[in-house]
């Protein structure tokens, strides 16, 4: 039920995985027989979910990506600066901090350098997904196809 939360429902609804993580742990506390009904309340709930895969394909994507090209590496103005020495070499030079901004967004690049940046999540239009899918939308207008 964990993966079947992430892998088959996903953000279409969230609180999905939340709930599969609380059935897994009602089972363990409470054991058969009396854990059916933690198993029942599971299983109904899930399979009356809206259903996507965005999020599992958007990751098994961007794996095959970094897997195909070990060259990546993290762009300067995304690292972690914690010593004198790393701000010397540009970590976290030109990094804006997304709530600092309007709508806590910044229309940046956070793809490694010499990298096509590409849309990987391509969110639904079902359940809380499609909240997802109008914010995305919204700010990258005709920039990002989703």
């Amino acid at each position: 039920m964990v993966i079947f939360a992430s892998e088959d429902i996903g953000n279409a609804d969230p609180f999905a995985l939340t709930l599969a993580v609380s059935v897994f742990n009602a089972v363990q506390i409470i054991g058969m027989p009396e854990c059916k009904l933690n198993l029942a309340h599971g299983v109904t709930y899930l399979a009356s979910c809206a259903k996507s895969n965005a999020s599992y394909t958007a990751i098994n994507e961007a794996f095959a990506d970094v897997k195909s090209d070990n060259s990546l590496v993290v762009p300067l103005h995304l690292r972690n600066a914690p010593t004198n020495y790393m701000k010397k070499e540009g970590y976290g030079e030109g990094y804006n901090y997304p709530h600092n901004f309007e709508n806590h967004f910044v229309k940046a690049n956070y793809f490694p350098v010499n990298f096509k940046p590409k849309v990987y999540y391509k969110p639904t239009q079902f359940g809380k997904e499609k909240v997802f899918y109008e914010r995305l939308k919204f700010f990258w207008k005709d920039e990002k196809k989703y």
